[in-house]
């Protein structure tokens, strides 16, 4: 199979683009800085760089003409950006998805896939929900209403024939990660936790960054056109998450919850702080709303239809957790932001 991948740089880009090219498929990835770590890591792997941006839409049109699997994974995520930077936000998740999949329907690709994300489906409650579940409450950031509008587009383009799959992970997680969850990882493991949390019984179904990937791969090999597919782990309530940390040497345990209405405002005015700091502002109003959500899904359908399995989310945190601390000994400087930022390095 010939693959046309976008975001195959990323964090869950890299793992995927290991799992296409174990089937034996020619990867053709578009990047843009060719030079960086991540794009000589796909090269080693066999993989072919092309430059261009999903923004340029004609920059993608070469390098996509004759591909039998368009992969689109490429997306900005973060939480508690600046309001100047919600056109950049948008242009990357939602005008770029466009560019993508128009070109896939106008060059007649035969199949592609969208990684989207559960955050279309926003909220759950402390119920299961599967893909016929319908979002119920507002978005509480700007990153998840770029994803939800991308995905509509997603179903926009399928009714007027692209053959599409939708993939739906959840919290994708991982060692050097760099969401919300990664940070906070590293937080604690450098013993800069303070001794409270919040959301304490929200429930989070995340997934491992390599299961996620394997998802993806499988989507794009079994899954049928038309159909979204959600890879989502164990249940696990944030105050569970944050005891099994407990178990490995770093900051002050958790002692108390604050209540989501307290926390929005104390972190609203810790974004600027963190800027100045060089770290993205990872503790946030946002971060803070997002943490309140329960995301709570089921991977039934993915399981059944494709065969994906995920790894337990003790037996991941584990994972995570050791290769965190493996990581921190490279962590010699005493610099905030380098010690909390993810490491440079092949993923």
């Amino acid at each position: 199979m010939k693959v046309f991948l976008t975001g195959g740089t990323g964090f869950i880009g890299l793992p995927l683009a290991r799992r296409l090219r174990a089937r034996g498929w020619t990867i053709t990835a578009l990047v843009r800085q060719p030079d960086s770590q991540p794009a000589r890591a796909l090269l080693k792997m066999g993989a072919r760089c092309v430059v261009g941006d999903i923004t340029e839409r004609q920059s993608m049109r070469q390098a996509m003409a004759g591909a039998e699997i368009v992969i689109h994974n490429a997306g900005w995520y973060e939480l508690g950006i600046p309001r100047k930077a919600h056109k950049l936000m948008y242009a990357t998740n939602v005008t770029g998805t466009d560019n993508v999949l128009s070109l896939a329907l106008e060059l007649r690709i035969p199949r592609t896939v969208y990684v989207s994300s559960t955050l279309y489906y926003g909220d759950t409650g402390p119920v299961a929900r599967d893909e016929s579940y319908q979002r119920q409450k507002p978005y509480t950031c700007y990153y998840e209403q770029t994803k939800a509008e991308a995905h509509q587009l997603g179903l926009q383009y399928a009714q007027r024939g692209l053959p599409l799959i939708l993939v739906c992970p959840a919290n994708v997680l991982g060692a050097n990660d760099h969401s919300v969850w990664g940070y906070f990882v590293r937080l604690y493991l450098n013993r800069l936790q303070p001794p409270f949390a919040w959301a304490a019984d929200t429930i989070n179904t995340g997934v491992h960054v390599n299961d996620a990937a394997e998802g993806i791969a499988l989507a794009a090999e079994k899954g049928r056109p038309g159909e979204t597919y959600i890879l989502a782990g164990d249940p696990m309530r944030t105050r569970d998450i944050l005891a099994l940390w407990m178990t490995k040497p770093g900051g002050a345990k958790t002692h108390f919850y604050l209540p989501t209405w307290l926390a929005a405002p104390l972190f609203w005015a810790l974004e600027p702080l963190q800027r100045r700091l060089g770290l993205p502002a990872f503790i946030s109003r946002e971060t803070a709303l997002a943490g309140d959500m329960h995301m709570f899904f089921s991977s039934a359908k993915a399981q059944a239809e494709l065969g994906w399995r995920y790894r337990q989310a003790r037996e991941m945190w584990e994972n995570i957790l050791d290769r965190e601390l493996e990581l921190l000994v490279q962590r010699r400087k005493n610099d905030i932001a380098y010690r909390l930022n993810p490491l440079e390095m092949d993923i």
